[in-house]
């Protein structure tokens, strides 16, 4: 493995030196002009409104414009799963969630707009993510525990999706973005689209989703390592989703004050060998206000409230609900941000969650989950300074969370969390950066809780209602050039976690009941010291310019238990590359990742994942007809036909990734 991340470094180096060496005369005669050529994306999960370069306390990424159309997938955790530091659950077509550098689940936060998204995909890996990316202005990933300030769950960073649905801003005419495409692996049609417009002050907004997908093609057999196993299509793989929303706001030079409403109905299968199928639905309502320079000394104070109704079934074979989840949450949440303060900027606010959960058995026997009422008060800071040429940021969290089940035990965990960070541009064009921080999680309500079947997992689950809270400890440097054609980065980090809390199969096998039987392995969560380390890099030419454009790319992380043994379902080290060219109205690129096969195993994971290599490409041409833009695009994915198996899904040995597909669509843009 050493000699492995040798050759890794030593062939980043390599790609570099020959960039920069080309690059040269270019960079001589033309250095100013060069960093124009990269726009400036905001943060709108950073308190001080921050670029994408520009953080300090969470590293970021954001998907969006063509970047984020060609790499959107039918799922969240399908789109992101190329980033740095990101990989997928990959429980089907349906359902796949983001995993932020060997963390998922409940620590890994997901947000719409800067709230959460109040869904149940944070429970299990088969529960879809409610925030649908096909009608997204661009996705915001943070990295690590100073993503806290969204809340405790976010102990290993979260991840945001912006529509924009309430407005901020009044446009001068329509604007909108439509599309429609057809993927050949699952016979998949889509089309989505988003409209702005006004009405003297009010602005306006409305978009939507419809998707219809089949079973999609596999390059195998089913089975790892069993010819003898079905091949063709994958049982259990389709997704019928449907989604709309709409938002109206007042609109001034005081700020703006507006509302939306948003629905989801989504139905799609679980690959596994037994079969399933879980049907779900959201109501989401939101309000947003912001009050521009309300007081002296006061630059902004923005208040936000979220209503969620959730509900989805779990359906056996034939379509007869097992458990049925419910989840009803209100948050919300008030910032104020200060004006400059004896040279300190910052942010400091209050946030609120009122939860109604419950994961009850549709067919009179024991509940996965009991209801349990739950609530969180939170207070949190955030603030930032300039020492000479060093820029510091501070920020820290108190929140005290209350679990109250029916029938079982209370609990009450009182959580303070903070992080410190530092950047230091210490030549012009590269600076260096650290961060410390400590942050705190209270235990989800199914690890506390849990006593009942999960058909979709085949698991029975078993709680443990005297869990402590887990502490995380967390330290990270970085070193980047953020300027020039070329710029590159490299982070490495270590998370020391104090009563870490996951699922371990026992190997004991249960009935519905929970008496001893052959339906169902027993899922019992524990808790116990664990680390998380790994290391980051990326190196990239002319991203965003005409012309031609490269990224090399390279990532890797371990999660152990200190008293011995491997975390489950931990990402694979990965490597890969993008070319572009973008000339006029043509744009073409290509991406290769190889992922190494992963074979640091948790004590009940019985088989290694095989590497493999992921080629994607794609190639679009615009028309500029009037005022509109036509896009059509070709996108392929996994050219090779290559069995993928993701070492991150508990479906890894009987669900293999989609085999080769061809995108057909049309974009238009006005």
């Amino acid at each position: 493995m050493n000699v492995q991340r040798t050759l890794l470094a030593s062939a980043i180096l390599s790609a570099l030196s020959a960039l920069n060496h080309a690059n040269a005369q270019v960079a001589a005669a033309a250095s100013a002009a060069a960093d124009p050529v990269v726009p400036k994306v905001i943060v709108t999960a950073n308190p001080f409104g921050k670029s994408e370069g520009d953080q300090i306390l969470a590293p970021a990424k954001i998907l969006s414009g063509d970047e984020l159309r060609d790499k959107l997938g039918s799922s969240l955790g399908e789109t992101l799963s190329q980033e740095l530091g990101v990989s997928a659950s990959g429980f089907g077509a349906g359902a796949s969630r983001p995993i932020i550098r060997g963390l998922e689940g409940s620590r890994v936060k997901m947000l719409e707009n800067g709230m959460a998204v109040a869904d149940v995909s944070g429970l299990s890996n088969d529960h879809a993510v409610s925030a649908d990316g096909a009608v997204a202005r661009q996705i915001e990933i943070l990295r690590g525990p100073a993503a806290l300030l969204y809340g405790s769950g976010a102990i290993g960073g979260l991840v945001n999706v912006v529509n924009e649905r309430i407005p901020t801003a009044l446009e001068a005419k329509p604007a909108g973005q439509f599309e429609t495409r057809y993927g050949t692996v699952d016979r998949g049609r889509s089309a989505s689209g988003a409209l702005d417009g006004a009405v003297g002050h009010i602005g306006l907004h409305i978009d939507g989703n419809i998707r219809r997908a089949d079973d999609y093609k596999i390059p195998d057999n089913r089975v790892l390592g069993d010819p003898s196993s079905a091949s063709g299509r994958l049982p259990q793989s389709f997704t019928r989703q449907d989604t709309v929303g709409a938002g109206a706001s007042v609109i001034g030079d005081w700020g703006h004050a507006g509302v939306s409403v948003a629905t989801l109905n989504n139905r799609y299968g679980i690959p596994s060998l037994e079969g399933s199928q879980i049907d779900q639905s959201q109501i989401r309502y939101d309000a947003d206000s912001l009050f521009k320079m309300p007081f002296a000394g006061v630059e902004n104070i923005r208040i936000k409230f979220g209503y969620t109704d959730y509900d989805h079934a779990e359906l056996d074979d034939d379509n007869h609900p097992e458990v049925l989840f419910k989840n009803r949450a209100l948050e919300t949440r008030a910032e104020l941000t200060h004006a400059p303060l004896a040279g300190w900027h910052g942010t400091l606010g209050m946030q609120t969650e009122n939860t109604h959960f419950s994961a009850l058995s549709a067919e009179g026997g024991p509940d996965t989950v009991p209801v349990t009422h739950s609530t969180s008060r939170a207070a949190f800071l955030v603030e930032e300074r300039e020492f000479g040429p060093v820029r510091v940021n501070a920020g820290a969290r108190l929140e005290s969370v209350k679990r109250k089940p029916l029938g079982h035990q209370d609990r009450k965990f009182d959580l303070g969390s903070y992080s410190v960070g530092a950047l230091w541009p210490f030549m012009p064009g590269y600076a260096t950066g650290a961060t410390v921080s400590v942050a705190q999680r209270a235990p989800a309500t199914e690890e506390l809780y849990s006593g009942g079947p999960h058909d979709a997992t085949q698991t029975f689950d078993i709680g443990n209602a005297d869990f402590k809270k887990e502490t995380s400890r967390n330290i990270e440097l970085s070193l980047q050039k953020v300027s020039g054609l070329v710029r590159w980065k490299a982070n490495v980090f270590q998370n020391k976690v104090k009563d870490f809390i996951y699922g371990n199969i026992s190997g004991a096998m249960m009935d519905e009941e929970g008496n001893p039987g052959e339906e169902l392995l027993q899922r019992i969560y524990q808790q116990a010291d664990a680390s998380i380390r790994g290391a980051e890099a990326e190196v990239t030419y002319n991203q965003h310019g005409a012309g031609l454009s490269l990224r090399a790319f390279a990532d890797t992380s371990r999660g152990k238990l200190d008293h011995g043994g491997n975390l489950p379902l931990q990402p694979a080290s990965r490597i890969g590359a993008d070319v572009g060219y973008r000339s006029g109205a043509v744009r073409t690129g290509m991406s290769v990742v190889r992922a190494q096969s992963q074979d640091r195993l948790a004590s009940f994971e019985q088989n290694a994942t095989p590497g493999y290599t992921q080629l994607n490409a794609n190639v679009s041409y615009t028309q500029h007809i009037g005022s509109v833009d036509l896009t059509w695009f070709m996108i392929a994915r996994n050219l090779l036909n290559e069995d993928i198996r993701l070492s991150t899904s508990v479906l890894k040995e009987v669900s293999p990734l989609p085999g080769r597909n061809f995108l057909f669509g049309v974009r238009t843009k006005f």
